[in-house]
């Protein structure tokens, strides 16, 4: 088994990329909303649109990644300029040179694009390659929980430097760690390279049938099909408090200032309690795990629907039962992602594809939540500011009810796929 130092070294890239998300999917639209002014349909839309752009090319990134790490050497030179584009992007997207909401709504878009597309190939690139390494049961969450566990730490130092230093220490702070993690990787445990004969360049040598099959071939197991509708339907229930939070608490709560203390909290507790989680993974299996997680995020996001304006120390409870709840969320599906490609066979030749496909999810995930619940949200009267008692009700439920819904679904997936055998 891996030791924890070359499991850290391995998981460091996890620490800037968390940290550029949470900038990215929870900042950016009440920061563009109330900075610029610009309206929550149209930076919905844009959202929605390059999000959905953004996560359809994850597949194909997947596919290249496979091919990269055939020579380890290679993906780490595509990482190294992947991370350069995406500080890059960054850059642009939260300093941008014009104001006015056309322009403004276009630079966006195109900064967007740019940020979302290098920090996809990172990503991908970084799952594909703890994946590869394999391992049993404890191997694969020890490896998890060390990049998930640098994740989190990364949110909550994006959380402080984002509300408290502004966007240009925050800046600063993400090219540095984002150069500090691709050197851990060259540093960590490598997967082993393959035969020179398979290590072209990405699509050398295939037909449009051969590359149709490499990015269908994680869909040909039935473990990965439902792993991936669970993932879906969970992931949708996360995003939308993700979303909609910083809404939640300028107006429903009235404790802006509170923000930082209640999102660093709720980060902090994921991260403490990520290490209870591999225990328990350990103990009863990842799937059962997840449930409990889920079941966890239930109980804790009913309360927001009794919340009203003030409420600090009730959200506060919240926001620390719904955290150490995000670290199973965080912990279980990436344990069980690596068993499905095990028990597939494909151990050594698509971890790439199934990252991809992980990463697609994920990006549409976020895509419908910010496509949908911020225009639902303005449709019902919602405006960042607004203190009309329907408006307020109807963030409330979009914020805390919706969510739950979509957990249980997902908990009534798990009940029926517990015995699955490649969900063990």
């Amino acid at each position: 088994m891996l030791s924890h130092s070359a499991s850290a070294r391995y998981g460091l890239l996890g620490l800037p990329l968390a940290f550029v998300a949470m900038p990215l999917y929870v900042v950016l639209p009440q920061h563009h909303a109330q900075a610029y002014g610009l309206p929550l349909a149209a930076l919905g839309a844009v959202l929605l649109i390059t999000r959905l752009a953004d996560a359809f090319i994850d597949p194909l990134l997947g596919r290249w990644a496979d091919r990269w790490l055939a020579q380890p050497q290679r993906a780490l030179s595509v990482a190294f300029a992947a991370v350069i584009a995406l500080a890059l992007g960054f850059v642009l997207l939260f300093h941008p040179p014009v104001r006015q909401t056309v322009p403004l709504l276009a630079w966006c878009a195109l900064t967007l694009i740019l940020t979302f597309l290098a920090y996809s190939l990172t990503s991908v690139l970084h799952l594909a390659w703890g994946t590869r390494l394999g391992g049993d049961v404890a191997q694969r969450s020890r490896l998890v929980a060390w990049r998930e566990g640098f994740g989190l730490f990364g949110v909550l130092l994006a959380n402080v430097l984002a509300t408290q230093a502004g966007m240009g220490w925050t800046s600063a702070v993400l090219t540095l760690g984002l150069l500090a993690g691709v050197w851990a990787l060259s540093k960590g445990p490598r997967p082993a390279p393959e035969p020179a004969a398979t290590t072209a360049l990405p699509g050398a040598g295939e037909g449009v049938e051969g590359g149709r099959r490499a990015l269908s071939r994680p869909w040909q197991g039935a473990g990965f099909r439902r792993l991936m509708a669970l993932f879906l339907v969970n992931g949708v229930a996360s995003a939308i408090p993700a979303t909609l939070v910083l809404f939640f608490i300028q107006d429903r709560l009235r404790a802006m200032d509170g923000a930082p203390l209640f999102l660093g909290l709720y980060f902090l507790m994921a991260a403490l309690g990520v290490p209870l989680w591999v225990r328990l993974i350990g103990r009863i299996g990842p799937m059962k795990a997840w449930a409990l997680g889920m079941l966890l995020s239930v109980l804790s996001f009913v309360s927001v629907l009794g919340l009203g304006e003030g409420d600090r120390m009730g959200y506060l409870a919240i926001c620390l039962a719904g955290g150490f709840a995000l670290g199973a969320d965080l912990t279980a599906p990436g344990t069980l992602l690596t068993g499905v490609v095990q028990r597939a066979g494909h151990t050594g030749q698509a971890e790439g594809a199934y990252a991809g496909w992980w990463q697609w999810a994920t990006k549409l995930n976020l895509a419908l939540a910010a496509g949908l619940a911020l225009p639902a949200l303005q449709a019902l009267g919602y405006t960042p500011g607004a203190q009309d008692p329907a408006a307020l009700d109807a963030l409330t439920w979009v914020y805390g009810g919706l969510p739950c819904l979509f957990k249980l679904l997902a908990l009534l997936a798990c009940w029926r796929w517990r015995h699955h055998p490649a969900l063990a």
